[in-house]
């Protein structure tokens, strides 16, 4: 585990299903240390996996990128800015096998006015069959 994970993240990254090779979708990943376990998890020499983290914060992204810099050097992790509601694959990009979110407003119903635009968003992001997962539970996209 990187550190600098709280033992809520910890907790959280260990119960979310993860499998070498699969493609990980964070959002809200603050400053990426839940992002940069994921990726040590999914990343195997054989099956190589990837996780995108996504923050609507410019300075939380630019403290992901930072602490993750070895991880998207080698092609394992990428940070984008891009606010949930507003995500979409960017062109030839891979769909994703699992989302996961911790304490993010809009998906968490503390921010319900977006939470129908977020999902939507999150589903088309989702290869079928793709999971989501918010604050521990699963969430269904269907």
């Amino acid at each position: 585990m990187p550190t600098g994970l709280s033992p809520r993240l910890v907790a959280v990254v260990d119960a979310l299903p993860l499998v070498p090779g699969m493609r990980v979708l964070e959002i809200g990943c603050g400053p990426g240390a839940a992002a940069r376990a994921v990726a040590a998890r999914v990343d195997r020499e054989i099956d190589p996996g990837f996780v995108l983290a996504t923050d609507r914060s410019a300075t939380a992204v630019r403290q992901a990128r930072e602490g993750a810099a070895a991880e998207i050097a080698a092609g394992r992790m990428g940070v984008r800015q891009v606010a949930v509601e507003d995500l979409v694959l960017q062109d030839g990009e891979e769909p994703f096998d699992l989302a996961f979110a911790v304490r993010v407003g809009v998906l968490d119903g503390r921010h319900p006015a977006h939470h129908g635009r977020a999902l939507a968003a999150v589903a088309a992001a989702l290869r079928p069959g793709g999971r989501l997962v918010v604050d521990g539970r699963e969430v269904p996209l269907r």
